[in-house]
């Protein structure tokens, strides 16, 4: 029988915890070749999408995710499939919108693991999305938070998502009102917005700092520009093949540090080295590892009772 999942599913079963250590195991095993994920695909359907994300371990099982760009009256719903390797069988389906931002946030939380200073303990966060939220769960799962600072452009907004951290994660959080109060001085810092034109002044960014990006990073169309990844000193991501296959290109085309672009996975493998100094500023370019949903709800399926 094909097990299916839904958001209340997903979120009675993945504890962050788990997911971040799933998604540390997901980014090792596509660096050795035993994870197979290749760049999204999509087909063109009269002036929407449909997007596919595909993924196949070695001997176990394959699968995919896919969502639409439809201007529905409610957010489309994604469907995560995953087929056992030896049969061909659907094993389990995952239909909802938790999955995704959890594996991002998860992403998100090993990267700051594996890339922030031990002792960071201060965090800013521009965006106040669902992202934002996934990202500061997981990386409150590897760091100890004593601050977080919390900007968007909307004063209810950023107040509101404060107070949420504050009550539901038990974090000292306060919104500010700009970017650049959030952004000075702090350990980590997470852009987490749907904007096309920089949100920060890499000026702002302190020695030593670790920071992700999450929303658009295309040429002409990014949250942060090449000036941001000019005052960084080394920058990874959880894909190159994906940032590889960008059109328009990724913005560190053309920047000088294209080729410095490293692998989170070859970190976590011990093959590439990560952060060498305390005082060096950190770049993630967070884009999604493909199969790494499909990951998560195969370690999913072995949670549930037989």
């Amino acid at each position: 029988m094909v097990e299916v999942l839904t958001d209340a599913d997903v979120r009675r079963l993945l504890t962050r915890d788990a997911a971040v250590e799933w998604m540390r195991e997901a980014m090792v095993a596509e660096h050795r070749g035993e994870l197979q994920s290749p760049p999204r695909v999509h087909a063109d359907l009269g002036g929407s999408r449909l997007v596919f994300t595909t993924g196949a371990l070695r001997r176990a099982w394959f699968g995919y995710r896919s969502y639409d760009t439809f201007e529905t009256a409610e957010p489309g719903e994604q469907v995560v499939v995953v087929h056992d390797a030896n049969t061909g069988r659907v094993r389990g389906i995952a239909i909802g919108n938790e999955l995704g931002p959890r594996r991002v946030g998860a992403i998100g939380g090993v990267a700051a693991d594996v890339l922030a200073r031990p002792e960071a303990s201060s965090l800013a966060l521009v965006g106040t999305g669902t992202q934002a939220w996934e990202q500061l769960c997981a990386i409150s799962v590897v760091r100890d938070l004593a601050h977080v600072r919390v900007y968007s452009r909307g004063a209810d907004g950023r107040t509101a998502f404060a107070g949420r951290v504050r009550s539901e994660l038990g974090l000292n959080a306060m919104a500010t009102a700009d970017a650049q109060e959030a952004v000075d001085h702090a350990d980590i810092v997470v852009l987490a917005t749907s904007s096309p034109t920089p949100v920060i002044d890499p000026a702002w960014v302190a020695p030593g700092a670790f920071i992700t990006t999450l929303g658009p990073k295309q040429v002409g169309r990014a949250e942060f520009g090449p000036d941001l990844v000019a005052v960084c000193d080394l920058a990874f991501t959880d894909s190159v093949a994906q940032i590889s296959a960008y059109d328009p290109p990724n913005v560190l085309v053309g920047t000088g540090k294209e080729h410095l672009l490293t692998s989170l996975g070859a970190v976590l493998a011990g093959h590439s080295a990560g952060r060498t100094s305390a005082d060096q500023r950190v770049l993630f370019c967070s884009v999604g590892l493909a199969g790494t949903e499909v990951f998560l709800l195969d370690r999913l399926l072995t949670l549930l009772p037989t």
